[in-house]
């Protein structure tokens, strides 16, 4: 089950809460050769994978043909509200899902000992309305049940007026491609949203890329723990023949950076600047005027040794120039 976290292009906000006392069904078995499975809940575990139906926002039937690796949307006929939420999200995924946890999970794994996060996808793209979506959840603590507090979302394709939670507060490059970021918070947990300019068929990419950025900013630390990634679709109307045709993820350790090959830019609330090693700036409006802004930009050490010799460069947009104000601390870990 997930909580809802989209809004329409009018703004309507679906409500943001889980039916007390809804069970979770889980069915057991294996996914090497062709299963059908129309349960709402069911899942089956496909190698190191769970696959799962999750129709969670409907009674209408959906059916998944699940293989060694993917899936097929056989059938759908619920049907969303497009100013809400859709009507299920089945998906593929490697770690734990409220209690359900793939075989031999490597998650949940704390952020600072991963040192890359290996995927890979395949989608096959129908007529309907949409979206193909990674989900990546991230929490505090080690996790297995119930929701993270926050919610990576990477929005391969969409179709329709659907759009993500919260409004568009940026840009960024991440594995070569540029991302449109949506960022907000459902009433439950914080949403982080990259959203692809245009459908992205299949790529092959480390997922800590969208967590690191996620980390510049502010939705969580690297002391926190990544739960799980998943791949799946969110349909509101139609979606048979869907398809994810592969799916792998992998956990590799090491130790991980918050510097990475991403750079980002600000239309309205917050941006990241520049990185090296440890050190990271998260930049935010604070408040605007006639003619001017105000702004803070937040530095913070990670590490466990003072740094020195730092330094933030903010790209501002042509025509923007800024005046610093405020006070820096002469010692502690962020030592300039």
């Amino acid at each position: 089950m997930k909580r809802i976290h989209w809004r329409s292009v009018g703004g309507l906000l679906a409500a943001a809460t889980l039916v007390t006392g809804t069970a979770l069904v889980s069915v057991a078995g294996s996914a090497s050769a062709a299963t059908t499975i129309c349960d709402q809940y069911a899942s089956v575990t496909a190698g190191n994978y769970v696959i799962m139906n999750n129709r969670w926002g409907t009674s209408a039937t959906q059916c998944i043909s699940t293989t060694n690796n993917g899936f097929t949307i056989t059938q759908q006929d619920g049907v969303g509200n497009t100013s809400g939420a859709p009507v299920s999200y089945p998906a593929i995924y490697l770690g734990c899902h409220y209690t359900n946890c793939s075989p031999n999970s490597p998650l949940p794994k704390q952020i600072s000992t991963i040192g890359s996060a290996p995927s890979s996808i395949s989608y096959t793209y129908v007529g309907g309305t949409y979206d193909a979506a990674y989900d990546i959840w991230l929490d505090p603590t080690a996790k297995k049940d119930g929701v993270n507090k926050t919610e990576i979302m990477i929005w391969f394709n969409h179709t329709g007026s659907i759009q993500p939670i919260g409004s568009p507060t940026g840009s960024v490059s991440i594995g070569g491609r540029t991302w449109t970021v949506w960022t907000g918070n459902n009433g439950g947990n914080d949403v982080v949203s990259y959203v692809a300019p245009s459908a992205i068929s299949s790529w092959s990419f480390d997922v800590m890329g969208f967590v690191k950025d996620t980390i510049a900013r502010g939705r969580a630390t690297t002391s926190w723990y990544l739960t799980s990634i998943q791949a799946g679709f969110e349909p509101w109307i139609g979606g048979q023949g869907l398809a994810v045709t592969s799916f792998s993820a992998s956990i590799s350790g090491g130790t991980s950076s918050l510097s990475s090959s991403s750079s980002s830019s600000s239309s309205s609330s917050s941006s990241t600047g520049t990185t090296t090693g440890g050190c990271t700036a998260t930049y935010r409006q604070t408040g605007n005027w006639n003619g001017g802004f105000q702004g803070e930009v937040v530095v913070a050490n990670s590490g466990n040794a003072a740094l020195k010799g730092w330094k933030v460069a903010l790209n501002l947009p042509r025509g923007q120039r800024s005046t610093v104000c405020g006070t820096v601390p002469t010692a502690g870990p962020a030592d300039r």
